[in-house]
């Protein structure tokens, strides 16, 4: 791994942390495009989270647990924090919106709002060296 990220890569993570999912995943695509292993699988996962946010948003449930799933399984194979952010963590909170998705009934999604309840809590990145909040 790189020593230090580059500055697209915490552009991304502000952009995941600031609902922009779109955003990021377009931010976090260019990169993905040119990197090399280990880095392109990590950019991918998160990109990949990113867009399962976005669906979610969209009310698109299927989209949203398929795409949590695939970008978690992506995230496995990396230590506890890498690249500078707690991939434990962000499995974690990963890992509690998909079961929450899967427990939810859909016609409830509609009534949802996003961010705010606390029944569909919203993964973030968190840097290693923040306290987890």
């Amino acid at each position: 791994m790189n020593e230090e990220m580059p500055d697209e890569f915490w552009q991304g993570v502000e952009q995941f942390n600031a609902g922009q999912y779109y955003a990021c995943h377009d931010t976090l695509e260019a990169l993905w495009i040119e990197a090399t292993e280990p880095e392109k699988t990590f950019y991918q996962g998160i990109l990949q989270i990113a867009v399962a946010l976005h669906h979610l948003s969209n009310r698109n449930l299927r989209g949203a647990a398929i795409l949590l799933g695939e970008g978690s399984n992506r995230l496995r194979r990396y230590p506890l924090d890498y690249g500078g952010i707690d991939v434990d963590e962000l499995l974690s909170q990963s890992a509690a919106l998909l079961r929450a998705l899967q427990h939810i009934e859909p016609e409830k999604i509609a009534a949802l709002n996003l961010g705010q309840d606390k029944t569909l809590p919203l993964p973030r990145v968190i840097k290693v060296s923040q306290e987890k909040e």
